[in-house]
Parts: C-alpha cells; structure tokens; sequence
C-alpha cells in the first residue's frame, strides 16, 4: 500500500532529488529501501520572507509491504496511506430519448458537458453564440486595437468562454473528486503537467486557448456535433418538459427536438435570462460583488510578498489575496492577475467592462487583480433580473465617462481616496486598452460601494506595503465577477421548473471560475447518463 508523506520543506536552494532523503529521514528507514516516489502536491510558503520553502506531498512505495504496515502502525507523524479512488462507471439509464441533447454555451461547464456525454457514447449537440477560440482571437484583438466590438464574439461569447481570454487560474475551493479529472482532461489537451499537483495552478490564456481548441476536436471526434455563431432564441413546452429548442444562426431559424436542454450560457447571456424570465423558469436573484481593477508594479507585489528573494527565479510573479470589512459590506480582491493586463471585456454597445488577464509566463510590468464590494437584492432591487440591470447601469455609466468610445474611466488611488491630489498618471502606466480616459470613479460607481472601496485601500495599504499608493491606477468598471441569479435546480442539476432542463455553471449561478464550472458541467453529464438510455 502505498504511503502519503505531507510537509517535507525544500528551501528555494534546494533540489527535488532530496526527496528521497527527507522522506527516509521520517520514516526511520535507508533511502534504498524506498522502491517509488511522486510528487503529488507542492505549495509556496512565503510567509516567512527570510525562510521561503517548497512544501511537499509525496506517495512513496517501499519494496518490502510489510515494512509499510509496520511504519503506518508507528502513527508517524504526515504519514497516511494512501487513498485509492475507485471510478465506477456509469450506467445509463433507460429513459427513451426523444430528440437530441443541446448543450448550449461552450464555456467550461458545456465543453466538458459535452466532453463526458460524448465519452460515455451520448452524440450531444453543442452549441455557442460566439465562435471558435480562433476566430475570437482575432475579433478581441480587433476590438482592443480599434474599439470595434462585436457582440457575438469577444471577451464573454466564445469559445471557452470569459475563462478563454483570463489568468486560466485553477483553484477552487470546492471538495469534489471530479476536480482531479478536470485537471487530468486540461493535461491531456496540452495543459502543462505541473497542474496537477501545484496548489495554486494556472494555464494562462496564451496556452488556454491551444487548450480549449483540442477539447472541442476531441469532443468532434467523438461524435458530438460542434456549431459556432448559434444562439438559444426560444424553446416550446409541453406538461412542463422542453420539446423543442428554437436555434438561431446566419442561415435563419431551426426547431430541434430535445431530450435535453443543457443550458451553460455564462453570465453574459442577459437575452437568455430574458427569455428565460419570460418563459416561467424559477430564478432568484443573489449577491455579488462591483468594483474597480487596481494595478501595481509587479516587481513592487514582488518585493512585499517574497521580501529580500522577490528576485530569486523559481518565485515567479507573486500573488495576493486582501479582504477587510467595511461596516455590513466585504471587501477584497478578486480574480488576482500576477504580471498581467486589465483588459477591455465589453459585450455589448454601449457598456465599458473590465477584467484581468495573464499570459502562462506572468511576466507583464503591472500585476492587477479586481479590487470589488459586495452587494445584494436589497441594494438593487428583488425582481430576479434587478441585479442584471444594476450591473448594465454601472457600465453604461463608465461607457459615458470613458468618452462614449470604449475608452475606460480610471483614477489613480490618491486622487480616489483624497479629491485634493492630482489625477493624473505616475509611474504606473495603465494597461487597458483601447485605452483609459482619467475620470472622477466617485461619478461611476455609488457611494456604496466607492466609500467602502476607499476603506479598502487604506486597509489593505497597511498589509501590503504601497499598495495604497498615490499612482495606484484604478480603472472601472469591474462588475461580472459572479452571476446576478441563480436558476433554481434540484440535486440531480434538473431545472425545478422544467424536468429536463439542466442549469450549470457560472451563468446559473452555481460556479465561480474554470474548474467549478467544468465541476458542475461533468455532474450535468452523469444525471443525463444516468437517465437516458442511449440511442
């Protein structure tokens, strides 16, 4: 059986070949008895700045299994035996289907959706608004260089989703063992191996797209069918089922008979939360957050993170994580970005939305992270689509502040928090494009938020030093940071409205970033297999 060994410390000047030293160490044996080794996890420890260390998990086998029960009956300290999951597999169930699976939305939660339905022998028809991760390169670009948008396709509608064009960060704090087969699809598809078993690891966009291309091609070849600028316009019903999904695209109008409607839409779909409201599915309207993204020097979160080593090169661009309480409202950080750009992620005319952005080697000149305040109904309003329409009049506003051109309303974090120093650029030169346009952020946002913003700063200057700085830049406005709803399903991700409509992911309300939502696109998948009878 083999043991698992938890927190074996490596200093930054040492080599992963001790491993095997440290762990005979602890175990009271020669290092020649040990028959395998693997890391399993790994994690930065920087709370010490003097004493920065790698700490590791390990699996180990010995060549003689008696001396490992003799060394698990020891109760010696970090050491378990190891944990063997076992993935039964599925049965289908023996429901006839009537009309084919639509997954509709090719973010996260619907790729790998349609991933599993499509191992498991299922032909699903998936679905996305926008268009390949190629294609969208080139209209995002676009609409960066020349303020050009195009509604179906940028930053939110595409292929991969909002996680497409982001840090392609892969934390989660969700304890679920699908976690491991995200991980594990995401390293088959060319994700870099070191995924699995980092603590905190990311993609970053550059790689992600490569990413999110083979899953589709794998998904193709599996015998899904794929199609890009198609949209969920409309669904008839009958005795409280979806019998037909009404699709859009350039060649007009299909009705497809369904057995089921997956619905991955991501949280920029609001025409399908119209039609949603509008068709009777049970929604409640939930708390998020809004705010601004903040940029610093990434040498400067560097510096305060890491201490004296910020330089040393198996640190990488640090990262930071603030929250402080600003009376009955949090406030903290968000979708941090070490070594990034805050990008333009507008999708629709007329609105100004921000994001953060990292490419896999985090090595821009500013780290930026979303700097938000939470709000709730109460602050905007209990119908279910009232925090829709919140969020659309914050960055209509920034859109009006920012020179009605896509340009975004900044400030820098002196001139926010005192209206007496100058506003204008330091050392810290904005990311953003097209571009920024400096503005008073007290006009773009409401006093409740802007006021506990300024706490915030204060606050969080006091745990990172110059975090608070006067060219701190502030650039507006930041307000997708999670779904304004939820569509209300049951355990088994069934719509409480519809019996075979399955709300997943960010846009419904039930993930916060890649891997919860892919989570919630597989468990999506197994209840679909589990009812359905294949053809």
């Amino acid at each position: 059986m083999p043991l698992i060994i938890s927190n074996l410390k490596l200093r930054l000047s040492d080599d992963e070949s001790i491993l095997g030293k440290l762990v005979a160490q602890k175990l009271g044996i020669r290092e020649d008895v040990l028959k395998s080794l693997r890391v399993t996890r790994m994690s930065l420890d920087a709370r010490k700045k003097n004493d920065i260390c790698f700490i590791h998990t390990v699996a180990v086998s010995l060549r003689d299994s008696a001396a490992e029960r003799a060394i698990l009956s020891r109760r010696v300290h970090d050491v378990s035996p190891a944990v063997v999951e076992i993935s039964l597999p599925l049965k289908p169930g023996d429901e006839k289907q009537h009309g084919r699976i639509i997954v509709v939305g090719a973010g996260p939660a619907g790729l790998f959706c349609a991933y599993k339905l499509s191992l498991e022998g299922y032909s699903p028809l998936l679905i996305e608004r926008g268009y390949d991760v190629e294609r969208r390169q080139r209209d995002v670009e676009n609409f960066w260089s020349s303020a050009n948008l195009d509604p179906d396709s940028n930053i939110m509608f595409g292929e991969g989703g909002a996680g497409t064009f982001s840090d392609g960060k892969l934390t989660t704090r969700i304890k679920d063992p699908r976690v491991s087969s995200v991980l594990q699809i995401l390293i088959e598809n060319g994700s870099p191996k070191e995924i699995g078993i980092l603590a905190k690891p990311h993609i970053g966009t550059d790689l992600l797209r490569g990413v999110v291309s083979s899953i589709r091609k794998r998904i193709q070849s599996l015998g899904a069918e794929v199609r890009f600028g198609t949209r969920l316009v409309s669904f008839n019903e009958n005795d409280s089922r979806i019998t037909h999904a009404i699709l859009q695209s350039d060649t007009g109008t299909e009705s497809i008979e369904c057995s089921a409607l997956v619905l991955a839409i991501g949280q920029g779909a609001r025409d399908t939360y119209r039609l949603l409201k509008e068709s009777g599915v049970d929604m409640t309207p939930k708390p998020f957050a809004v705010g601004v993204r903040i940029e610093h020097p990434r040498v400067m979160i560097n510096k305060s993170q890491y201490g004296p080593m910020f330089e040393h090169p198996r640190l990488g661009a640090a990262e930071y994580r603030v929250a402080a309480q600003s009376g009955s409202r949090g406030v903290y950080s968000f979708c941090m970005c070490p070594g990034g750009s805050v990008i333009a992620s507008s999708s629709d005319h007329g609105e100004v939305v921000t994001n953060g952005m990292s490419y896999h080697a985090r090595d821009a000149e500013n780290s930026n992270s979303a700097l938000v305040v939470s709000v709730s109904p109460s602050d905007y309003g209990n119908d279910v689509l009232d925090g829709m329409r919140f969020q659309q009049e914050l960055e209509r506003r920034a859109y009006e502040l920012g020179g009605k051109s896509y340009f975004a309303p900044c400030q820098t974090a002196g001139s926010f928090i005192d209206a007496r120093k100058r506003n204008s650029v330091g050392d810290i030169k904005p990311s953003y494009r097209p571009g920024v346009r400096l503005c008073n952020l007290n006009e773009a946002l409401p006093v409740f938020v802007s006021e506990p913003l300024k706490f915030g700063l204060n606050a969080f200057g006091k745990q990172i030093n110059g975090f608070d700085r006067d060219d701190a830049m502030l650039t507006a406005v930041e307000t997708r940071t999670s779904a304004p709803l939820r569509i209300n399903r049951n355990e088994l991700s069934i719509s409480t409205s519809f019996n075979n409509l399955y709300p997943v992911g960010e846009g419904a309300g039930y993930a916060g970033g890649i891997v919860s939502a892919a989570v919630d696109g597989l468990r999506a998948a197994e209840s679909i297999v589990s009812r359905y009878a294949k053809d």
